[in-house]
């Protein structure tokens, strides 16, 4: 249980965070149907949660054949998401209502195809956080962690949607604010996390 909540928590930090899956969803849940709202959801949720599996399966599959690519991936990792987190506390993200929706069911799952899996930013960031994450867990907890991160990729996009649909005129620029320090905070500690399981695999090998 303290893996999947530790592959939840993480997954929501780091799903959260305002950008373009996010923004295409607020969207659509303030200016079209309900069906519409969750159909679109769906369609991201599956384009995200199948990149978290390749990053989180192939990177860090590949970080298990070699302790100096662990220790480099953690390294590099750390800096990376410490840095996103510093960014989202920097961050001042306003709601912006002016994104085309109304577009065809095959236009959106293009555009979710496109945003998650030829992000370069996105693939950077989710390889090195899920990939380096991967590398810290023991074998026979890897699948609990990653279904708790598929777990808040459901929990976040299905809930925004929810809430937007009905509370739609009480979400502003300092809910997002909001949002933005309570996940840059989160990934912080995780990429503070990162660091210490460096510093644990180098302090030998310098002594």
């Amino acid at each position: 249980m303290m893996f999947y909540l530790q592959g939840l928590t993480m997954g929501l930090a780091y799903v959260a965070p305002i950008g373009l899956q996010n923004l295409f969803v607020i969207n659509t849940a303030l200016t079209q149907k309900k069906s519409r709202v969750f159909l679109t959801a769906l369609i991201v949720v599956f384009f995200d949660v199948s990149l978290a599996l390749a990053c989180f399966f192939g990177i860090g599959a590949i970080m298990q054949s070699s302790n100096w690519l662990q220790m480099a991936i953690l390294l590099i990792g750390s800096a990376i998401v410490i840095w996103i987190g510093v960014t989202l506390l920097r961050a001042h993200d306003t709601m912006d209502t002016s994104t085309n929706v109304n577009v065809p069911i095959v236009k959106v799952i293009s555009t979710a195809c496109v945003v998650t899996w030829f992000n370069p930013q996105a693939l950077i960031d989710g390889s090195m956080m899920l990939g380096a994450f991967r590398a810290t867990l023991p074998d026979d907890q890897a699948v609990t962690f990653i279904l708790g991160t598929a777990t808040a990729s459901v929990c976040w996009f299905f809930g925004i949607s929810a809430l937007l649909s009905l509370f739609s005129a009480r979400f502003t620029d300092k809910t997002l604010r909001v949002i933005n320090v309570v996940c840059g905070i989160v990934i912080i500690f995780y990429g503070c996390k990162l660091f210490y399981n460096f510093m644990q695999m180098a302090l030998p090998l310098i002594k």
